[in-house]
């Protein structure tokens, strides 16, 4: 019976979850009403959703865990360290960039830049779920190509956020802010030119 219970508590939490995505992203976390969240949710009362999380906030925190992309998996460290830097390069990029594009990711995205300011916790949130472990995995392979003598001496943590800051900038002008894209930039080509740019630069002689 208790694992019942539990099979029904997990699947009801996940149903508030999914409802406050959808509120958050089409009304924004200010505006967004725990009526709103529950009848996105499909759940009768709004205080039901007290018995999972603590506040909004709480909610907020634990949409953030759920839906940022998880990366560990595709970037787990042994099998990337065995790739040479292009290879290597090319699937950080291409593994960040497009969980980044994701549109579900991208509705999240927007809610938390909005709520940052306000709530540099939020902001923390999203760092530790989606870009650390990507940042981490990255600065751990230039360290290890740097001292091999492959790459350059340079610094692993500047390097690594030389790297994925243009991806950065690339969703948030193209996919938030709205920039027209008059040459249709696509993904494939925004991480094949920063790989062959990053790699010009550090390559060793």
């Amino acid at each position: 019976m208790g694992s019942r219970d539990d099979e029904e508590r997990e699947r009801r939490r996940q149903q508030i979850i999914d409802g406050a995505l959808a509120v958050f992203s089409a009304r924004g976390f200010d505006k967004a009403t725990n009526q709103d969240i529950a009848e996105a949710a499909g759940i009768g009362s709004p205080g039901l959703i007290y018995h999972y999380f603590e506040s909004k906030a709480d909610l907020l925190r634990h949409v953030v865990a759920a839906r940022s992309p998880s990366l560990q998996s595709v970037l787990a460290v042994d099998g990337l360290m065995a790739l040479p830097p292009r290879d290597a390069l090319t699937l950080i990029g291409s593994t960040f960039l497009n969980a980044m594009i994701d549109p579900v990711n991208l509705r999240l995205f927007r809610v938390i830049i909005g709520e940052a300011l306000r709530n540099p916790a939020m902001a923390e949130a999203w760092h530790r779920s989606s870009s650390a472990p990507v940042r981490t995995a990255l600065v751990r392979y230039l360290d290890s190509r740097v001292r091999s003598g492959e790459l350059r001496q340079v610094d692993p943590v500047a390097a690594a956020d030389c790297f994925l800051g243009p991806f950065v900038i690339y969703v948030l002008s193209t996919e938030v802010f709205g920039r027209p894209n008059p040459l249709r930039l696509d993904a494939h080509t925004m991480v094949a030119t920063t790989v062959a740019i990053f790699l010009q630069g550090l390559e060793a002689a």
